[in-house]
């Protein structure tokens, strides 16, 4: 089947494509943004699901580790290293002295203020090429289903 002329396959692979493209820009903007502050990127992202958490909830590694789609052992040792880079500390849970939660620091939490109005300001010119990708992707995904 063709659409003007180019397949659907054709379609949804340059669709895919040119979303691919818009999230790698702001992927490599984010790992360069995070390495002028001397700290990882996944030590960025831990940082964001721990402030981020909803109220209630803790930072245990478990589930730091679903949040980010790490496995447990990797988990401990990203948390390992963004203590000793002094971004978050390690407290023992008081209801349960078997686990350990994590907290940002305020060095973590003073870099984390800055990464995230960097992003944010990234983020203003190339919104709308991403969602443009995204919204074509969503059409796509449609007429493929309705197609069956």
């Amino acid at each position: 089947m063709t659409m003007n002329g180019v397949s659907a396959r054709d379609e949804r692979l340059k669709s895919l494509a040119a979303f691919r493209y818009e999230m790698r820009r702001f992927l490599s903007f984010s790992e360069a943004a995070s390495e002028r502050y001397g700290i990882a990127t996944q030590q960025y992202q831990l940082m964001q699901v721990i402030a981020a958490m909803e109220e209630g909830k803790d930072a245990s590694i478990s589930y730091l580790a679903d949040r980010m789609v790490l496995k447990h052992n990797s988990m401990v040792e990203l948390v390992d290293r963004a203590e000793r880079a002094g971004l978050v500390k390690r407290e023992h849970d008081e209801r349960d002295l078997r686990r350990s939660l994590v907290r940002l620091t305020p060095e973590g939490k003073s870099i984390l203020d800055k990464l995230v109005a960097e992003h944010m300001a990234e983020l203003s010119p190339r919104c709308e090429p991403l969602i443009e990708a995204l919204r074509n992707l969503q059409h796509l995904a449609v007429q493929a289903e309705q197609n069956g």
